[in-house]
């Protein structure tokens, strides 16, 4: 009895004394990094603010949301906003064309910045290589409605050059900003003029990490210059492509509202609505906080799923996730 004692009084002791190390660890790591951790305070305020808080608002999609009432008071009608909005003939074309544009953006944007990544890389022309990736950065950081306003001017009818340059190659007559059948080509031409360059960043932020002994390994084995790409510069930079690509699926509903909505007018709609300017259109134009709610949720949990489904796949397939 009295050992069992002695043993039940010395793991208390260990515990309590792992714990008090616990503590001191934790001590000693805040007042060393503090001003760290102190650079650390404006993100989390930031999101604690404006990313988490306004998640409270979402539970209006449940709620037939009266402003004069308030979200509190405002009555419950569980999942009313969801079934109407599925049973609406606007969500499968709605649907349909998010869709397309998404996986027309994944299926060209998306490597083609891998691709211009791999091309700048091979750049050996220190001061070439700079000028160009200073090139490609800046249409970065025009706003979507400068963008908007370029192509305007490029497609403008009967006076736009590119009207005329590309109707008098193909003795055409097109209207490229209102046919229907153009508006998806140039929403992603415009995609990948402004963002191919910036998202170069990333990836040869990763080719700057490749082991330069494999290069010389392979020129010393003979191997050219296509062949150190394929077999040591890709694998090297697979991890970071599969941790954009899963990223990119949580996006794949996010279109982008402001290109989208500058590029829309009356004659191309059928194919231009998708559920970010069906969200403007519902909410702030026709004042159906609740039903446009439910829209913007739904398109949440969709981006969640496909992350998670994402980085399941990524991992079934031994590569590297993000969580």
């Amino acid at each position: 009895m009295a050992m069992l004692d002695t043993a039940v009084t010395a793991t208390e002791t260990l515990t309590v004394q792992k714990q008090s190390r616990r503590r001191r660890g934790v001590r000693v790591q805040f007042t060393q990094f503090k001003w760290l951790y102190l650079l650390l305070v404006p993100g989390i305020v930031y999101f604690l603010l404006f990313r988490y808080w306004p998640m409270y608002g979402a539970i209006i999609a449940f709620k037939d949301y009266v402003p004069f009432l308030g979200i509190a008071d405002s009555p419950w009608v569980g999942f009313a906003h969801f079934e109407d909005f599925f049973a609406s003939p606007d969500f499968p074309r709605l649907l349909g064309n998010t869709i397309i544009l998404a996986l027309l953006s994944l299926l060209i944007a998306f490597p083609l910045t891998i691709i211009v990544a791999l091309l700048l890389n091979e750049m050996r022309v220190t001061i070439l290589k700079r000028t160009t990736q200073t090139l490609i950065y800046v249409p970065h950081f025009l706003s979507w409605t400068v963008v908007a306003s370029l192509t305007y001017l490029l497609f403008a009818l009967d006076i736009g050059p590119l009207f005329q340059l590309v109707n008098g190659v193909l003795g055409t007559d097109i209207n490229f900003l209102a046919d229907p059948a153009w508006f998806r080509p140039i929403i992603v031409l415009q995609d990948i003029w402004k963002n191919t360059g910036w998202g170069t960043i990333i990836f040869l932020a990763a080719l700057a990490g490749v082991d330069q002994a494999q290069y010389e390994a392979a020129i010393i084995d003979g191997a050219g210059r296509f062949q150190r790409v394929w077999h040591i510069t890709i694998p090297s930079i697979m991890p970071t492509i599969i941790v954009m690509l899963v990223l990119q699926m949580g996006q794949i509903l996010n279109t982008g509202f402001e290109q989208i909505y500058l590029m829309t007018n009356s004659l191309n709609r059928s194919v231009a609505d998708v559920f970010d300017t069906y969200v403007y259109f519902m909410g702030i134009t026709q004042g159906s906080y609740s039903y446009s709610t439910a829209v913007g949720l739904f398109k949440a949990v969709v981006g969640v799923v496909l992350i998670f489904g994402a980085n399941w796949v990524a991992k079934r397939f031994n590569q590297v996730g993000i969580f």
